[in-house]
């Protein structure tokens, strides 16, 4: 039996949507093959949580835990954690050097996929099409007459390295841009202001399942709000279709698309890229390498339509950790 650590939480305001993740990841777990420990990670603490929810410190000289007097180490760590420090690249790095397996991508990738700017701007030469952009850092000095010039109205506004729909808003008129600016500025120093794709959404996971890069069953995603924002993520206000309503041919067209991305990048683990189609061509907006993983998540659901059971796509993130 080996023992997996399922780290969770975070530091970033998605934590709470981290710990539905991880407790999912946990309950799932192949008990007949693994010993499942969650882990929680936060800035004050990284604490092992028994099921009588009694904590215990993590050692982070080499990522062990004492328990009654006897030291637990781990075998493999599932990552559970959207947001930083999980899904940039820090929990990577720091596993990488203390010699811990973990399950999803390596650092540079997920430094790089997390800083939306930098991974569009990686992918472009690829011939992976994206939106008009203008980038800002806190500090900046803001021209939105020049803004607009560059993006058109309406555009989005984004914070550059944050999840699950914080801090975006969808700017109307020149006069709304500071306001949607302080408010991306409260989750990130860097921010990305988009030009309006108006098309069909979708997302599509790409994951390495035994060996071979496999590309699930695209889903489209038709919210009831202006647009794809938190509510419409996890509060039921969208409709999550898989498989997408698209032609054959378009969904061989961002399938390819999002497979080019993870394998121009080196990937591992999980990924799940998000596209807007237009004029039948897929502009992606970003690739999530920590997506959610609750019952109700995307890459459950196109698991699911794929025939994957939740216990075989986590087996299959270990083992492939441990090769």
């Amino acid at each position: 039996m080996k023992n997996i650590a399922i780290i969770m939480g975070g530091y970033s305001s998605e934590y709470k949507i981290s710990l539905i993740s991880g407790n999912v990841v946990y309950q799932y777990l192949d008990k007949t093959k693994y010993n499942g420990f969650r882990i929680h990670i936060f800035k004050e603490k990284w604490v092992y949580v028994d099921q009588n929810d009694a904590e215990f410190p993590i050692d982070r000289n080499d990522f062990s835990v004492t328990v009654n007097g006897e030291k637990i180490t781990f075998d493999c760590v599932f990552n559970a954690i959207h947001g930083t420090p999980g899904e940039d690249g820090l929990m990577q790095a720091y596993f990488e050097l203390i010699g811990l397996p973990q399950s999803s991508c390596d650092y540079y990738q997920s430094a790089l996929t997390f800083n939306k700017r930098d991974l569009l701007s990686v992918l472009k030469p690829y011939g992976i099409k994206t939106a008009i952009s203008y980038y800002l850092n806190k500090g900046d000095e803001i021209n939105t007459s020049e803004i607009v010039k560059k993006v058109g109205l309406p555009c989005f506004v984004k914070p550059n390295k944050a999840g699950s729909s914080f801090g975006i808003s969808k700017v109307k008129t020149e006069a709304e841009l500071p306001i949607a600016i302080e408010v991306a500025y409260k989750e990130d120093n860097e921010i990305i202001i988009e030009s309006l794709l108006d098309g069909t959404e979708v997302s599509v996971g790409v994951i390495n399942y035994q060996g071979e890069i496999k590309v699930l069953p695209i889903t489209e995603i038709v919210s009831d709000n202006d647009f794809f924002d938190y509510e419409a993520k996890y509060e039921g206000k969208s409709q999550e279709i898989t498989p997408a309503r698209i032609s054959d041919e378009l969904t061989q067209k961002v399938g390819e698309t999002a497979k080019r991305a993870y394998e121009v990048l080196k990937m591992k683990g999980f990924s799940r890229s998000e596209f807007i189609i237009v004029d039948n061509e897929p502009y992606m907006l970003e690739m999530n390498t920590i997506p959610g993983l609750t019952t109700e998540s995307l890459i459950p659901q196109q698991a699911k339509a794929a025939g994957i059971s939740l216990e075989d796509l986590f087996t299959n993130a270990i083992e492939l950790a441990l090769v």
